[in-house]
């Protein structure tokens, strides 16, 4: 054989050993591409037809739904509501976060210990969180009641949820920020270990203060993460729905987008303008999304 015929030989299984990994994961890669891209040409596809249960056949309407949804007073109530369960959750979630991911950070003895109560909200289902924190809201026997009359903050128990529209929202939101603040310290844990300390040591030779190296040194440095931590909390915040359900019900001063799609789906069978509301609500997650991320998301290079 000659040096070439070998040489060729030598090359075709490293080629072949090239594309192996491709082949082996190309059957879990449809497989999520298939579940993702149905779901979302489905409803793109359906948001301009007239899909009623109670008024057949199903037919194109164009953006028929669109101007529904438009004069709906509770879509705009809700929509309005969103808007602050997303300010609340990304807001909060990212700054409980970043004060748990500096002091995951720290090399203590109980970390590990710390870093498993910090996860166990982020584990638990949303609906059992909800019923939790229900039973603290709960307006006769709850703990908030409790520990705030026990203080002399307040003189006679109070109904916490239903009564105010932004104390309900506000409320609500934070057993969603008790679940996905967790997420977010992991996200943020894991941009603030990727820091060399060497940084550090020179900026303390250098005679900088504990707040200037975290002002200087390790917020443009996380910036990637905390982009990531505040999509994903935004995200979640806006698609909240568990938790309005549970500890809000139906009582439209704390309805959010989500549970507004659900109504008009499942109980009023409009799934057309159902349809129409969850398309607008992807778009919107995408535009927020690009927004945060062209406003805190730079690249770092060490």
């Amino acid at each position: 054989m000659s040096s070439a015929a070998a040489a060729v030989g030598r090359k075709r299984p490293r080629r072949r050993g090239r594309f192996l990994p491709y082949i082996l994961l190309s059957p879990l890669v449809l497989f999520i591409g298939a579940l993702a891209l149905y779901p979302t040409v489905l409803t793109t596809v359906q948001a301009f037809f007239t899909v009623n249960p109670t008024d057949p056949p199903t037919r194109f309407s164009g953006l028929a739904n669109f101007r529904a949804l438009t004069h709906n007073p509770f879509v705009r109530q809700s929509a309005a509501n969103t808007v602050l369960y997303i300010i609340v959750g990304v807001g909060l979630s990212t700054l409980i976060g970043l004060g748990i991911a500096l002091m995951l950070q720290r090399r203590t003895r109980w970390r590990g210990l710390l870093l498993a109560v910090v996860v166990l909200p982020w584990a638990l289902p949303a609906v059992v969180e909800s019923v939790i924190w229900g039973w603290i809201y709960e307006p006769t026997f709850g703990v908030l009641n409790s520990v705030l009359k026990s203080l002399g903050l307040i003189h006679t128990y109070q109904v916490w949820i239903g009564i105010g529209r932004v104390l309900s929202i506000v409320l609500i939101e934070i057993v969603q920020v008790w679940q996905i603040a967790p997420l977010a310290a992991l996200l943020i844990l894991a941009a603030l270990q990727a820091i060399p300390q060497e940084l550090y040591e020179a900026a303390r030779v250098d005679g900088a203060g504990r707040w200037q190296m975290f002002r200087r040194i390790t917020v443009p440095l996380i910036r990637p993460g905390l982009a990531v931590a505040m999509v994903e909390t935004l995200i979640l915040s806006l698609n909240v729905f568990d938790q309005v359900y549970v500890l809000n019900g139906f009582a439209p001063g704390g309805a959010s987008i989500m549970m507004q799609t659900y109504q008009i789906s499942f109980n009023n069978l409009n799934f057309g303008q159902g349809y129409a509301l969850s398309l607008l609500a992807t778009i919107a997650t995408v535009v927020f999304s690009l927004i945060i991320i062209a406003v805190v998301y730079r690249r770092v290079e060490f």
